[in-house]
């Protein structure tokens, strides 16, 4: 399985980083590979909300990584499956507050199937790029007023 994780603590509190990382809207503010994103069906943030995304891809192509939030729970934990695209990760963002701040720890894994399997160095560089990116939603979101 491939699996890649980071970590980093943010000055916001948890329900603030929480309600930021669950309106999918916002993955165009943190996430450069994100293109183009939309709420396309369910309530925004909740279990069962998907989101269409689209993200590059190689040789300035574009794919589909599409989304669905599979857990919600507001100021602790948000999870998500992929579910369009050619890699299909699950997800998890866990929130831990202490005094006003909250770390954040950001989790993908992946089981590669035929020939993903083949890729698998690819795509966990892919992945520890994704969950690399934590360092901008902290610049992003202690960058906005309290």
């Amino acid at each position: 399985m491939a699996h890649a994780e980071n970590e980093v603590s943010i000055n916001r509190p948890a329900n603030d980083v929480y309600a930021f990382l669950a309106d999918g809207l916002n993955n165009k503010l943190w996430r450069p590979a994100v293109k183009t994103v939309a709420l396309a069906s369910g309530e925004a943030g909740n279990k069962g909300a998907v989101y269409s995304q689209t993200m590059a891809g190689p040789g300035g192509r574009t794919i589909a990584g599409d989304y669905e939030i599979t857990a919600a729970q507001p100021g602790k934990r948000l999870d998500f499956q992929v579910i369009a695209g050619p890699a299909r990760p699950t997800g998890s963002f866990t929130l831990d507050e202490n005094n006003g701040s909250t770390i954040v720890r950001f989790a993908l894994d992946l089981q590669p199937k035929g020939f993903m399997k083949l890729m698998s160095s690819m795509i966990t560089k892919t992945m520890e790029s994704e969950v690399g990116q934590l360092g901008q939603l902290k610049s992003v979101l202690e960058a906005q007023p309290a």
